[in-house]
């Protein structure tokens, strides 16, 4: 048959197939050029890792919103670069796969691809809200930094308080902060020592306490390290060369693990046993506390199992086979810590002498311990209880606000001051560990507080600022003072005067029992307020702060540098520390709390946004043009040869007087200086601050607890 007698429609035919043929050597022309052409919702490449990760702990998660906050925040920060060189949108790239690993859900890895773009681009809350919801503004927003300029040195502590207040409705915002401070620290060595010496302080102070408390502890060991790298070099490298010399060689623990394999296996108990090594900090620490390790002391056995009743048949098959360790044994499944970390802990030595370490813990658990809040999305933002200071599981299994949160919460509302703050959540922190107290009343809820609490802080816990009329307690029934230090488990009464007089109210040496913020702000508060009047109104600043609180300059005895104008003469006065007014700056007046008046520079920020809201300024003069004033200051420094000599030529150059200077011991390469100085203008102390700071060695110069002498 000819080729005409084929017909039209084979003719047809051949020919679409030819243009099929063209069209797609020209796809494949295009891809090989600018690669291939993605479909209108398929995700971006620099993401799809990611998204594999995130699909392993939620199959089913929708991730169009990730698809959508990539190419905005990647449109936001395009021609931005780290200062590695790197393109910026690394940066929240690396954030969001660290919070993915560790089960974040998509809410969380939206708002982190987001993170920075309200702070360092463009784009405004508004556009993230219209975008995304009112969850991912909110979580984005936590975490911004405000503004250097607008805060000045008050800018730090002020971003930490809102990201707190965040945290206190949405604890997601702190794992974002969390994971960004976490690839910050990796990336920290293109910056100068002194800095890296500075960001590295802050992570060790309060980030790391923060990821402890909300049980991130896969973040908190790597931030440890990171950490202990920078502030403790030497120490470091030496812990990492042991740890390394041991991984060159054979395991000892696996035998012993092998073994409890069979024992489990025979016991009829499904489990999956770990040899899981000790970081460098542990190792460090584990160093300075036997002195030395055994072969068994470079790691610990993790053994992970599907029930919370066979954690205990693991734990009485080891007690049976091998000889425990009494001492070490810690049951933190029938007591949580207060971060949720649940486990089993107990020590065994075998027939060799060898002593290991075991944690025993569910699957379940185990995703607790190592990711905490991430883990559990936001485990107290739907079922808060009532009393915010118990941490119980709330119906469903999920825990309430746990009370430090709470308690930190409640005493950044009493104290504006920032530089206060910034001391009392260092001070807070600190704190390695919680106690938990009972009350007496079945309708009271138990109280957590931190170890080495007392009746006092008790007191202010439970009625706040009623705790003023506290007259007495009753601990495990028996009358106490107010100074007892509480113990875990105690049960307390708090004894209030049911009649107080108008004169009610803390004495001072209570100030001497109370160890937490909670506790000191309102009693200091209280004292302020039974001063007499006249010395009120002539005193310039606060009265002599409490001990990890911040204090400012202090005038000389009958200077009386501030005089009101106006509307209310004879009301107490205090010099604002977020600008440290000094004649002969121009300044301002707001009444606040208690009807005392706040005195402000007018060009201060914090002035200008009152001013701005409609609060009234009063008009404030100075009685003296120039105040003298003693302080007392820290420098903390890098160890070098010769720095105490060029600090105290520093001091003398700006006219300082040293009453009284003392030097503690180096510890992990770190000094503190203490200098207790007068100045005979107050004017001159931001630039005596500037002068110790630029002293070579020296990354931090703060105001210092109370002044000496």
């Amino acid at each position: 048959m000819s080729a005409e007698a084929i017909g039209p429609s084979k003719a047809a035919r051949a020919r679409r197939g030819h243009r099929i043929d063209v069209l797609r050597l020209r796809r494949l022309g295009r891809a090989a050029v600018f690669g291939p052409a993605a479909p209108r919702h398929r995700l971006p490449d620099a993401i799809e890792h990611i998204a594999q990760v995130h699909r392993r702990h939620h199959p089913g998660a929708d991730l169009d919103a990730l698809r959508r906050a990539y190419l905005l925040a990647e449109s936001a920060h395009r021609g931005q670069l780290r200062k590695s060189g790197e393109p910026y949108i690394t940066h929240p790239l690396a954030v969001t796969l660290i919070l993915a690993e560790l089960g974040a859900e998509t809410t969380t890895l939206t708002a982190s691809l987001l993170h920075d773009t309200v702070e360092d681009t463009e784009v405004t809350l508004d556009q993230v809200r219209a975008g995304f919801g009112a969850e991912v503004e909110l979580l984005v927003d936590g975490v911004t930094k405000l503004e250097k300029v607008e805060y000045g040195a008050a800018a730090e502590p002020e971003t930490f308080r809102k990201m707190l207040v965040a945290t206190g409705t949405d604890v997601r915002v702190m794992s974002i902060k969390l994971a960004d401070r976490l690839h910050n620290m990796r990336t920290l060595g293109v910056m100068r020592p002194e800095k890296q010496a500075r960001i590295a302080r802050v992570t060790d102070e309060v980030l790391i306490p923060l990821a402890e408390r909300l049980g991130v502890q896969a973040l908190k060991t790597e931030l440890e390290d990171l950490v202990f790298a920078i502030l403790q070099p030497a120490e470091h490298a030496r812990a990492l060369e042991l740890l390394r010399a041991h991984q060159a060689g054979p395991e000892p623990l696996e035998k012993v693990a092998e073994r409890v394999r069979l024992i489990l296996r025979e016991a009829g108990i499904a489990a999956e046993v770990l040899i899981r090594p000790r970081h460098v900090l542990s190792l460090h620490r584990a160093l300075l506390k036997r002195g030395g390790l055994g072969p068994g002391g470079f790691g610990r056995l993790l053994i992970l199992v599907a029930e919370d009743a066979d954690c205990y048949g693991v734990l009485g098959e080891l007690h049976t086979c091998f000889t425990p360790v009494v001492s070490e044994f810690k049951d933190f499944i029938a007591a949580p810590k207060f971060n949720l970390y649940r486990s089993l802990h107990t020590a065994f030595a075998d027939r060799d002498g060898l002593v290991a370490e075991a944690l025993v813990r569910t699957h379940a658990m185990h995703r607790v311990a190592e990711a905490g809040v991430i883990a559990l999305g936001d485990p107290h933002r739907a079922t808060a209880p009532e009393n915010p200071q118990t941490a119980e599981p709330a119906a469903g299994g999920e825990p309430g606000r746990p009370g430090w949160l709470s308690r930190l919460l409640d005493w950044q509302r009493q104290e504006p001051d920032p530089d206060t703050f910034w001391t009392a959540l260092r001070a807070e922190l600190a704190e390695d560990r919680e106690i938990t107290v009972f009350a007496e009343a079945d309708d009271e809820g138990p109280l957590q507080l931190p170890a080495g609490a007392t009746c006092v802080d008790a007191a202010y816990a439970r009625h706040g600022r009623l705790a003023h009329t506290c007259i007495g307690a009753r601990v495990n029934g028996r009358l106490a003072t107010l100074r007892t230090v509480l113990r875990d488990g105690d049960t307390v009464r708090l004894l209030l005067d049911p009649d107080p007089g108008p004169s009610a109210g803390p004495a001072p040496e209570w100030l001497e029992y109370a160890t937490t913020p909670a506790a000191r702000i309102p009693i200091r508060r209280r004292l302020e307020e039974q001063a007499h009047p006249a010395e009120r109104a002539a005193a310039p600043a606060p009265v002599a702060a409490a001990p990890h609180t911040p204090a400012p300059a202090r005038t000389e005895p009958a200077a009386e540098p501030v005089a009101l104008v106006g509307e209310a003469p004879g009301a107490p006065v205090r010099l604002a520390r977020c600008c440290t007014p000094v004649p002969p700056d121009r300044v301002c007046g707001f009444l606040v709390r208690g009807g005392a008046v706040t005195v402000h520079r007018e060009s201060c920020p914090v002035a200008g946004r009152m001013t701005a809201a409609g609060r009234h300024a009063l008009e404030v003069g100075w009685r003296s043009p120039s105040i003298g004033c003693r302080v007392t200051l820290y420098a903390e420094s890098l160890g070098r040869p010769h720095l105490l000599a060029d600090l105290t030529e520093a001091l003398a150059a700006q006219g300082a007087a040293v009453l009284q200077a003392e030097v503690e011991p180096p510890r992990q390469q770190r000094v503190r200086h203490t200098y207790t100085l007068r100045l005979p203008d107050a004017s001159g102390l931001p630039a005596l601050m500037r002068a110790m700071r630029s002293v070579p060695g020296v990354y931090d110069v703060s105001r210092a607890a109370r002044p000496r002498g």
